[in-house]
Order: C-alpha cells, then structure tokens, then sequence
C-alpha cells in the first residue's frame, strides 16, 4: 500500500491511497472466505456452500465489491496512521481506479484538525485581584460579624429599607381566604422583595397600625387580593466594635487581633482562589490569541457532549431539559445556542494548547501514561492491564495521551505567564496556592473554613 497527501483549501486534505493487486486479491479470498461461513443457499449445510457456486452467483464484479467493503475503511485507518493525519470527520472516499480488476486506487477527503497560531504566549500577562484585603475590606468582614449579632429595636418613625416589620397578610381570591397567603405576625425585612411586587413601596413610610390592600398579579398561585396590616418597625442594631465585640464574638481578646485574624482568612481564601483563577484567566488570554474560527465539526461534537452531560446532570437530581427549561422560562434553542458559544471557547483552547504544546515540545512519557492509566483504573476499581487493554481496544489511547499533552501544555502556561495585581504590580507566584499543576480545574473556593457570608442571625430582643 503506498500514500500521498495533498492539502486542499481550509483544513482539508486529499489522501490518495494505492492498494496492490496482491492485497486486494487476499481481500477477495477472505470475503469468499467469510461469505461461504454466512451463505444460506437451499441444498446445502451452512458454511458448506461450495466456492465456484459462489463465484458464479456473484460474479467477478460482485466479488471484488465484497472485497472493497472490508479493504477501503481497513487500508484508509492504516493510510491516516501511517500519514500522521489527525482527522476530525469522516470521509469522502472516491476510487479512482481498480473497481474492476487491478490494483485500488482511491482518494479520501478529509478534515483535518487545523493548527492555529498564538503568537505571543510567551509574553502573556494576566491579572489577579490582591491577595491580601485593604483596610476597608477587613472593615466589611467585621461588619458582616456585627450583623449575626445584630439586635432587633422598636422604633417609632416610618419604616425604611433595612427594617424589620412584624406584619398580617390576609390573601384572598374572589372573596375567598386563600392558603399559603395568610400569615399572622410574620417578621420581613423591607426592601428585600420576599412578598409581592408593589408590597415593598407600600411599606416604606409605613408605620405601626397601617393598613393597606393591593393586586398582586405575581401572587403564589395566581393573582390574589392582599390585604397588610403593620403591627411593629424595629430597626437592626449592630454591636460596637470593640474588644468588648470582640472577645463575644470569637476567640480573640481584642478587636486588633480580631481584624488580624480575618485578614489573614481572606488572604488564604483568596490564595486558594488565586490559584483556580490563574489557570482560568491564563487560558483565556490564550484563546484570546486565536483568530481562526474553530472547525464546525468540532464545535458541534462538544455542543452535544455540552447537553449530555448537562441532562446526565439533571436527571441525577431527577429532572430533565424539558422541565429545566419549563422552570426557566428559556427554549430550547437559548440552551443550543449557550452551549454552541461554550464549545467554541472550548475547541478554541484545546487547539491553542495543542500549538504551545508543539512550539514547546512538550510530550507525554510512557510513565506518565502508566501512570494516568493506573489511575483510572483505580478509581474504576479494575485492573491497569484491562483499563489499558480496553483503551487500546476502542482507539481510544491517542485521546488519552492527548488529554495529556494538553494539560502539560496548560501546566507550562501557568508557570511562565506573567501575573500583576489590579494595580499593575506584579505579584509574587510563590505567594499563590496553586493546586496540581495540569490537572482538570473546577471553578469554587474550594472550601476556606471563612464562614463570613453565612447569612445574618438576628436575635430578637424586646
């Protein structure tokens, strides 16, 4: 077999591929071979149908198509390895000659996976917020302490957002008390929205006693006639903060080793943060460096990986697209097109990694692939030998080492990228706790033990 490529316009290439007589006759050979176990011929046992029978019935045309049917997809898979083409869709075979007799020859256009240029990576500068908080950051910290010890404290003038009102609500529906819609000294913070459209504005101003009747069209339910009564305004009153505060609220005697305390939390929350935005914003400015539109075929293969996984998601938590989307108020083709947009910054950063990869050199060794394979096994809880054997089995072992590579290549945009603050200064990488280095990155803070934002726990006192 021998093979040659020519490229075409775009990421297409024409691979010609000669088969020798010799081979195509072996072809023959096993396709008869094969088609005398499988013949089913009245008069005769299966697998004992006699070769000329065969011949005669198909003809040396027949025979020939037979052969082609298995030699081209097994001749092209050799001639794409031996061409070291990476192709990303199927395709489009024309034989040029030897349909007949003779020697095969045909050509096979295909796509190819395009390289791209990102030129420039070596000098790529990205920036991250301050690692440690301003003065005025540790200022909100605190106060967000102050609030979970916030007292509640009844007032005499009109009601103002951030207060607290203990209110009646009476809903009703064509005259009718409706369930759900009823509550009797329920406590609600103005401003916040959490009962019906317009019920903010009528209780801003409002005082002890007041009492008011609105439509509300966005009512639980349906439409319903609400009907307020304000029984009590309190304000919420946060504690001083002093040593006092201080030594209530945490472990600390005084209100400078308090403030210490919180700044060092939100250095380390913001270390561990820095470290999964680094990686992100890195590779960011990378795909910001590829002009060429991805492949189509490319994009659309990781839409639809994008939407399974997506309905995989939903339906662990017992629900599907079509329920999401009911929920959301959005169609289907809003969530096409969000994932059409994601893929595409996708593809974009799977090529751009592939050239730094290649302008680097960067491979993957065999023991890394042992490795990568011993550790799929693990978590499968089989043995390396069959994660390895049906990798192999499946053609899935050039996806695995270039999932590989390209993290590598991530791993190395990480360690040379520049990185500065907000403020232009650039910033010490040390100082950044970086989890492992290429390893899949998954968006959160991962977790800091900083429980600063955990809601505000008012005590009531009257």
């Amino acid at each position: 077999m021998r093979t040659s490529t020519l490229p075409l316009e775009g990421n297409q290439v024409r691979l010609t591929v000669e088969v020798d007589e010799e081979e195509v006759r072996e072809a023959e050979e096993e396709a008869l071979r094969r088609l005398a176990r499988d013949a089913r011929i009245p008069g005769f046992r299966p697998g004992r149908v006699p070769r000329r029978l065969l011949e005669a019935r198909l003809g040396s045309k027949g025979v020939r198509e037979e052969a082609l049917r298995d030699l081209l997809p097994r001749t092209y898979a050799d001639a794409v390895e031996e061409a070291e083409l990476d192709v990303i869709a199927a395709p489009e075979l024309d034989i040029t000659s030897g349909q007949e007799a003779g020697p095969v020859v045909y050509d096979a256009v295909v796509e190819v996976r395009p390289r791209v240029s990102v030129a420039g990576y070596e000098g790529l500068v990205v920036t991250l917020p301050r690692l440690d908080p301003t003065p005025e950051e540790v200022d909100a910290q605190v106060d967000r302490l102050r609030e979970q010890f916030a007292e509640l404290r009844e007032v005499e003038r009109p009601a103002a957002d951030g207060d607290y009102v203990t209110v009646d609500v009476h809903g009703t529906r064509s005259g009718a008390p409706v369930e759900g819609l009823t509550a009797d000294d329920l406590v609600y913070e103005v401003g916040t929205g959490g009962i019906a459209a317009g019920v903010d504005e009528r209780l801003r101003g409002a005082v002890a006693g007041s009492r008011f009747e609105l439509d509300a069209e966005d009512a639980p339910g349906g439409p319903a006639r609400l009907e307020l009564t304000v029984r009590q305004v309190r304000e919420k009153v946060l504690p001083p903060a002093d040593d006092a505060f201080a030594s209530d609220a945490s472990e600390f005697d005084t209100m400078d080793e308090l403030r210490a305390d919180l700044a060092r939390r939100v250095g380390e929350l913001r270390r561990m943060q820095a470290g999964v935005e680094l990686r992100e914003r890195a590779l960011e400015a990378l795909v910001e460096l590829v002009a060429d539109e991805p492949p189509a075929v490319l994009v659309r293969e990781e839409a639809e990986h994008l939407m399974r996984d997506f309905a995989l998601r939903l339906s662990r938590q017992r629900a599907t697209v079509e329920e999401y989307l009911a929920a959301t108020g959005r169609t289907g083709d809003d969530l096409a097109a969000e994932f059409e947009e994601q893929a595409k910054k996708q593809v974009k950063a799977d090529l751009a990694l592939r050239a730094v990869a290649e302008a680097e050199g960067i491979d993957v060794e065999e023991s890394e692939l042992d490795e990568e394979i011993a550790r799929l096994a693990a978590f499968q809880k089989q043995p390396p030998g069959r994660v390895r054997a049906t990798l192999e089995q499946g053609g899935r072992m050039a996806g695995l080492r270039s999932q590989l590579r390209t993290a590598k290549a991530l791993a190395w945009l990480v360690e040379h990228v520049g990185v500065v603050d907000d403020e232009g200064k650039p910033m010490d990488r040390s100082a950044l706790l970086l989890g492992t280095a290429g390893a899949p990155v998954e968006t959160g803070d991962g977790g800091s033990g900083l429980d600063v934002g955990a809601g505000e726990a008012v005590t009531e006192r009257e």
